[in-house]
């Protein structure tokens, strides 16, 4: 959809038309090759495809799969490239998590390989030397050191399922290290939110502000350091980041800081793999990451308590109050559920009873049972101009989604992300690193214990949908996906919309206990209204918030057989095919 009819139509809905002409005259942005949030074109009738959330990232791994590789040697390639140009999201310090599906054995595999922390030793949150009466830096004062995970899991994953050398997949990335990537609006932005975060160590201020200043909008952002590691890298494999010099310039810095780790530590967890969660939504098998990542059993969950009550017949939450209660009851209802499951390394984890019908049931009727008796809308009224009625939207931390598709079959959902990564505030050899979370909370959605092997429990959400036992449907997404990634389900797999269309629906927070409800602004009055009856005061967000993450989706045709690929239009991504 080109983008003045997009934002024709989201205006309409929002009654917002008088207001897109002049946005329209405004906007002066003509330059095609940065990266730009909205409107995206889906691509379509190709035998591979890939999506990610940058042009430069998806134009690489297009170049991999054109160049004989697969599934697996493009995201490897994809996300080195993701960690190069999208500091503000990822690096290769951080953690990465996949879901694979493997065309020669019709078997999926779930890598896992996450920042850890040490066996035995409390939580390390680095000061600057010389200032021990700092705190640590503003904004992640709850951060800890941990080891990085990133580069291990691209090794495993390239070692199990890889084609190309490793060398060869490295290159892409070098060349953009070196030359500098373009900024986009989305990357200075996101970049000046995380300043005072990311400049408070002088070897962030080295890197990001080497002038004083950061790079804008337009500018190429140069990192020859990294350059120099990805050369390393490139020449002596994975290893360089448990084994090599990269491990040891790690190691001692994190002593110089306090941090008594040995290069013993880097290599002390490895990538480890995991048997993916798989459950039956009607005709479909859907296949997510297992425990302890926690997307996948609160989506299973929430499709179960959604055929329960009967959703499909509701119509879609964006016209029906009713289809809208019942889905925001039930997101904040699961996403409680889910705070007492952790690493089944660790915990009892007893997934067969949150997957039962019975509890479904139980949830459903709970919620069916508990409506209002009355019209609510003179409550709401009252309320609505309460200051501060309505919690402010979660944060949403910097992650990069890839999904690809080969000729063969393969299909790769992986996520890189700077959760999990390195020394918080820190940069080695070029390295960029925002340390991990390192509390043991129910309604965290990091958790982490420091008994065993320390590895954090995240909420990333890449999702395979199976017909007839084989995928159809690959997606995935940043931000805050254990919410997300259930509505963009239930619009395909329940109210039949296609992928790029489920993910450019409004999207929505879980009801807050105060009975508010926080949902992009593309709704009706009566919407609002209906909500208003049942008790609950809708809170509008922007039309399109990249909170809300950026969904990468491929998808087989179901008449000719062929591939289409889409990226979400909240934020800068692109999807293309061969």
């Amino acid at each position: 959809m080109k983008r003045r009819q997009f934002l024709r139509r989201s205006a309409a809905v929002a009654g917002m038309a008088p207001f897109v002409a002049a946005a329209e005259d405004s906007s002066g942005i003509t330059c095609e090759t940065l990266p730009k949030l909205g409107p995206k074109s889906v691509v379509k009738d190709k035998s591979s495809v890939c999506s990610s959330s940058h042009t430069l990232v998806t134009q690489t791994m297009i170049d991999v799969l054109r160049g004989g590789g697969n599934a697996v040697d493009a995201a490897t390639a994809g996300a080195l490239m993701s960690a190069t140009v999208e500091p503000h999201m990822t690096n290769h310090g951080g953690s990465v998590i996949m879901l694979y599906w493997d065309a020669k054995t019709s078997k999926a595999y779930q890598l896992q390989s996450t920042g850890t922390l040490p066996s035995g030793m409390a939580p390390f949150r680095p000061l600057p030397s010389g200032l021990g009466g700092f705190s640590s830096p503003p904004g992640h004062a709850s951060m800890a050191a941990c080891i990085p995970g990133f580069v291990p899991g691209l090794g495993a994953a390239h070692a199990r399922f890889g084609s190309k050398p490793w060398r060869e997949l490295c290159q892409t990335a070098i060349h953009w290290a070196d030359e500098g990537h373009p900024v986009s609006s989305f990357e200075f932005a996101q970049l000046s939110f995380d300043a005072p975060y990311t400049t408070y160590f002088p070897s962030g201020r080295e890197l990001f502000t080497p002038n004083g200043f950061l790079p804008q909008a337009g500018e190429h952002f140069r990192n020859p350091k990294l350059a120099a590691t990805l050369r390393n890298l490139a020449a002596q494999g994975p290893e360089y980041f448990t084994k090599g010099d990269w491990a040891k310039h790690f190691v001692a810095e994190a002593n110089r800081l306090g941090w008594k780790i040995t290069l013993d530590h880097m290599s002390a967890v490895p990538p480890r793999w995991v048997e993916p969660l798989r459950y039956k939504v009607r005709d479909n098998e859907v296949v997510q990451y297992n425990l302890p990542e926690r997307t996948g059993v609160l989506s299973a969950m929430f499709m179960g308590v959604m055929e329960q009550l009967g959703i499909r017949s509701m119509g879609h939450y964006s016209e029906s109050p009713e289809s809208l209660y019942y889905m925001a009851h039930t997101l904040r209802r699961v996403a409680w559920e889910i705070g007492m499951l952790h690493d089944p390394e660790l915990f009892e984890t007893p997934v067969d009873l949150y997957l039962s019908p019975e509890k479904h049931k139980l949830i459903a009727d709970t919620i069916r049972r508990t409506r209002p008796k009355i019209d609510m809308t003179e409550h709401v009224r009252l309320v609505a101009g309460i200051p501060g009625l309505a919690a402010a939207a979660p944060a949403s931390s910097g992650s990069c989604e890839l999904s690809v598709v080969d000729s063969h079959g393969n299909w790769c959902q992986m996520l890189n992300t700077l959760a999990s990564s390195g020394i918080p505030g820190v940069v080695i050899d070029g390295v960029p690193m925002a340390g991990t979370a390192a509390e043991s909370g129910l309604d965290a959605m990091f958790s982490a214990f420091l008994t065993g092997h320390g590895r954090p429990t995240f909420i990333t959400g890449s999702t395979l949908v199976l017909k007839d036992g084989k995928p159809w449907l690959g997606m995935g997404t940043p931000g805050s996906p254990h919410l997300t990634v259930p509505q963009v389900l239930t619009n395909i797999l329940e109210f039949g919309m296609e992928p790029y269309e489920a993910s450019a629906a409004p999207r929505f927070w879980p009801l807050h206990e105060n009975y508010s409800l926080e949902l992009e602004s593309r709704y009706s009055p009566k919407l609002a209204e209906g909500m208003a009856k049942l008790g609950i005061l809708l809170k509008p967000l922007q039309m399109h918030d990249f909170h809300m993450g950026s969904f990468q989706i491929s998808w087989r045709d179901a008449k000719t057989g062929r591939l289409n690929a889409s990226a979400d239009p909240r934020r800068c991504g692109k999807a293309d095919g061969v």
